[in-house]
């Protein structure tokens, strides 16, 4: 079956991949990953993240994925056997350099969506590099992957779900030119996700962020839409790649632990042979779960075509508040000890986080102040009768739905 590998940011995010059914998960360490400016994991942390990870069958990769110089070389190479006691299941990495230097070690080495690779000559190159497995460019249609994974030498990862940069697998100069912000070493502050005006030689102006009031039928000219292929999971568990990459290391769990199940439950669907069948019934579950968190609408991105519809800001359906933090939780009748800071009432939709926790969400049905329901209260402790375990300390947010 194919692996599905779901993206973290720190334990939370760990924890939520874990319970809704990750294969596989892979972090930023810091100095050398992509999302240098949120999504961190410092090298002394990474001996608990690797441990359960290993305790629950999951598997943990190290991104190690940026631009580096010969200062950061020298940092990595002594770090390496620190991630080689540490068991960590693969580094993933683009640079040459690294590559050679972590040929040394047992870890497996798979490599980055930066190295930009789109044909089968270069993954025979990287096989003899000693790479086991490749991210395949972002811009390589789903009949491109179908010749590549027919031929390769090793397997083959593709992204099924998220962000779409403007530049070619990520390699864009913008944000350093107007701050000064590699986005290649993992700074990038996004510029490409504001509204812009264009100007014409003509002295004509067009305003992207009003595109009803223009020619242009869209939002922003360089954002694009996150890509989702949930409904195309057939066809590209038909192709037989290896691994099935979920964008999002800088996304918060509530994110991770929506999309990560959704996916595994198309797989499940599809290896059970019940797609066909039930598939209605669960596009429109799944596409309501994917929309209501982090998003920026949907394309299929390359698979299919070019990707032409741009983007608007985020389109999560729903927003956190932070209302309360769990103080204690009577496991032998499901209820938790809640200090609310926040009003919160019966029906009230909650999501619970924490490290181990991970994220939960679920409607809030028995709340008791003494022993007494109520139907709500506006601050202070409360028990919540809950369907999942929680711990102390883990942090309680009410979901507030969008309004359109």
């Amino acid at each position: 079956m194919v692996e599905l590998l779901a993206p973290a940011r720190d334990m939370r995010s760990v924890s939520a991949a874990i319970n809704n059914h990750a294969d596989s998960i892979y972090v930023g360490l810091s100095d050398y990953n992509m999302r240098s400016n949120i999504a961190n994991i410092d090298i002394n942390d990474l001996a608990d993240i690797v441990n359960t990870c290993h305790d629950n069958n999951v598997k943990l990769y190290v991104c190690t994925n940026t631009i580096v110089d010969n200062n950061q070389v020298e940092q990595f190479r002594k770090q390496l056997p620190i991630l080689e006691s540490l068991d960590v299941d693969a580094l993933i990495i683009s640079d040459m350099g690294l590559i050679n230097i972590a040929n040394k070690s047992s870890i497996p080495i798979h490599l980055s969506i930066q190295a930009n690779v789109t044909n089968n000559e270069a993954l025979k190159l990287y096989s003899d590099l000693g790479v086991t497995r490749a991210v395949l460019s972002r811009e390589l249609s789903l009949e491109d992957i179908k010749n590549i994974k027919r031929n390769s030498p090793i397997e083959i990862e593709t992204f099924i779900h998220g962000a779409m940069c403007v530049a070619i697998s990520g390699r864009c100069f913008l944000s350093a030119y107007f701050y000064d912000r590699n986005a290649n070493r993992g700074e990038c502050l996004q510029p490409c996700r504001q509204p812009w005006t264009l100007n014409s030689i003509e002295g004509k102006q067009l305003l992207l962020e009003e595109p009803d009031n223009n020619i242009l039928e869209h939002s922003r000219l360089l954002s694009p839409q996150d890509m989702c292929m949930i409904e195309h999971v057939p066809e590209l568990l038909d192709v037989k790649i290896d691994a099935f990459k979920i964008e999002g290391r800088a996304r918060p769990s509530d994110y991770v632990a929506t999309v990560t199940r959704v996916y595994h439950e198309a797989i499940e669907l599809y290896h059970d042979g019940l797609w066909d069948e039930h598939i209605d019934e669960n596009l429109l579950s799944w596409y309501k779960e994917l929309k209501s968190v982090f998003n920026r609408g949907f394309d299929t991105g390359f698979y299919y075509r070019k990707p032409v519809m741009t983007s608007k800001d985020n389109q999560a359906t729903y927003k956190k508040k932070d209302i309360g933090v769990v103080t204690n939780y009577y496991k032998k009748v499901n209820v938790a000890e809640v200090k609310l800071w926040q009003p919160l009432s019966i029906n009230d939709e909650i999501i619970i986080q924490g490290n181990k926790t991970g994220s939960i969400t679920q409607t809030v049905k028995s709340m008791q102040i003494d022993g007494k329901n109520v139907d709500n209260i506006s601050e202070g402790f409360v028990g919540i009768k809950l369907e999942s375990i929680v711990r102390a300390n883990d942090h309680v947010y009410k979901k507030i739905i969008n309004e359109e």
